[in-house]
């Protein structure tokens, strides 16, 4: 059966889907010897030939899905042409390739998914899904009510108002509040842009929750594979 070229990719475990989309838009997907720039191309697995970046694709990879305690200092990446230390580093000892589920930046540390489940992803990081990720915040200074209603409701950010989040204080270490926030939304380094925009910048970010999915104890720069049980629980949710 015929399917689009970009989720056969996503299945083979190449990227997730949004990823595999820009693969063939830049030109570096060829099919039985074509370059193809569309990615709703039909393929037929098997009975067509399908490179990217010359690399032949012959096969589906099992899929595995891992959640990373990703340390600060660390990109979210494959490579980095600065040299810094990469998630991929700290999973290189798994043999299947793996690309994270949406990213968390430099400075920003905690859960992180990698797969090589194109649809796991695609559902995972889709905005119409609106996931929820829960973060544990530190921000500069003691938030007022009046910013803490500003955020639950939601900022400006480039013109657009972010949705609503959830929103509560944990504690203070001196003149500095730490606070646990949830979002539905994956905009580039949505948090730490909320709490600038009503004067309380941002200074240790970590990722606690993703979905059904949680952090808990992991050590920082280590990894484990998702259950089957929490792979199950995250597939109810998936909409059919």
């Amino acid at each position: 059966m015929a399917k689009r070229l970009h989720v056969i990719l996503a299945r083979a475990g190449v990227a997730s889907r949004r990823q595999a989309e820009e693969l063939i838009r830049e030109g570096r997907v060829a099919v039985n010897g074509k370059v193809v720039v569309d990615p709703a191309t039909q393929v037929v697995w098997g009975q067509d030939t399908i490179r990217v970046d010359n690399r032949l694709i012959d096969r589906l990879e099992p899929k595995v899905t891992v959640i990373l305690n990703k340390p600060r200092g660390v990109v979210t990446t494959v490579s980095d042409p600065k040299g810094r230390p990469t998630t991929a580093e700290l999973v290189r000892d798994i043999k299947a390739r793996l690309f994270p589920v949406g990213r968390l930046d430099y400075h920003t540390e905690g859960l992180l998914i990698l797969t090589n489940d194109g649809e796991l992803a695609q559902y995972l990081q889709h905005p119409k899904y609106g996931i929820p990720k829960t973060y544990l915040a530190k921000v500069k200074g003691l938030p007022t009510a009046q910013a803490m209603k500003r955020i639950r409701c939601g900022v400006i950010l480039n013109g657009k108002q972010t949705a609503p989040a959830k929103v509560r204080k944990i504690g203070t270490t001196g003149k500095n509040t730490w606070i646990e926030m949830t979002i539905r939304e994956g905009r580039n380094r949505q948090v730490r842009r909320m709490w600038a925009a009503v004067g309380y910048p941002v200074l240790k970010l970590k990722r606690t929750r993703y979905g059904t999915i949680r952090l808990g104890n992991l050590k920082p720069g280590t990894y484990r594979r998702v259950t089957r049980r929490e792979i199950e629980d995250i597939r109810k949710c998936i909409p059919r």
